[in-house]
């Protein structure tokens, strides 16, 4: 397969794909944090619910926690930690009335910590560390897809047979390189190459995770926000693990 037609058959893909490194461009012009925070806000809310009926969730009571908690990470200097405040909470409510149910955490947990650590990894380091992930995640995704039609052969995993090793790694590699030369921009060379690979890993395993999900739900889609291309987690699900790995080797690192 040559890459026009690679590129006929994913061009849904790839016209969301570039309309999201638009906007993301027009987040690193703007660098404002109430824009950044609307924006990742409303991918929060949206992503939350598909991630509520992915659960088999339809208590409407979960959907204004969550906003409490976004209106929460604006206000609180580390959002991050109010992930963490949010469980215990929740957990001490249900041992007092003696009815513990972990899977009710669920969405709490999946988009909701990883959404907070992406709104403080710009608060954090700010745009140009939000620019850096989108770029590895992106170039991750588009890379694998690319290669994994060209040339993949070997399956990859059960949960996304459609995925090959082939691809996987041609997609960590050029997510690897493209990030170490945005990375550039501000760490050294040693610092810029281990972050980029490994938030590069990360999020082929957060695309795995959320393609399991779907696959325990029995549907193809989190949702049809995009027509004909899915829901929100489906665009940001790369995202959701490598948002966390960023930050905390940011933190560690530098």
């Amino acid at each position: 397969m040559n890459i026009k037609e690679i590129y006929n058959t994913s061009k849904s893909r790839t016209l969301t794909t570039l309309a999201l490194l638009l906007l993301v461009f027009g987040v690193f012009i703007a660098d404002n944090i109430l824009l950044t925070w609307t924006i990742l806000g409303v991918a929060y809310l949206i992503a939350f619910y598909e991630a509520m009926a992915l659960f088999g969730y339809k208590n409407s009571s979960f959907f204004a926690y969550a906003l409490a908690i976004w209106l929460g990470a604006y206000i609180y200097p580390n959002p991050d930690d109010i992930s963490f405040v949010v469980i215990i909470i929740a957990l001490s409510i249900m041992a007092h009335k003696k009815d513990i149910n972990y899977k009710i955490l669920a969405p709490f947990v999946y988009p909701t910590i990883p959404m907070l650590f992406l709104f403080t990894l710009y608060k954090d380091f700010g745009v140009y560390a939000l620019l850096w992930l989108i770029v590895v995640v992106a170039s991750s995704d588009i890379g694998a897809y690319i290669i994994g039609k060209g040339i993949g052969k070997t399956p990859f995993s059960k949960t996304s047979p459609n995925k090959t090793w082939e691809g996987t790694l041609g997609g960590i590699l050029s997510a690897t390189i493209l990030g170490t030369i945005i990375g550039l921009g501000s760490v050294a060379f040693v610092p810029a190459l281990v972050i980029s690979l490994l938030t590069a890993l990360s999020s082929v395993w957060g695309d795995l995770f959320e393609s399991y999900l779907k696959r325990d739900a029995d549907v193809k889609d989190s949702g049809d926000i995009f027509p004909g291309h899915g829901g929100m987690l489906d665009r940001i699900d790369g995202y959701m693990f490598a948002s966390i790995i960023m930050l905390v080797l940011l933190r560690g690192l530098l």
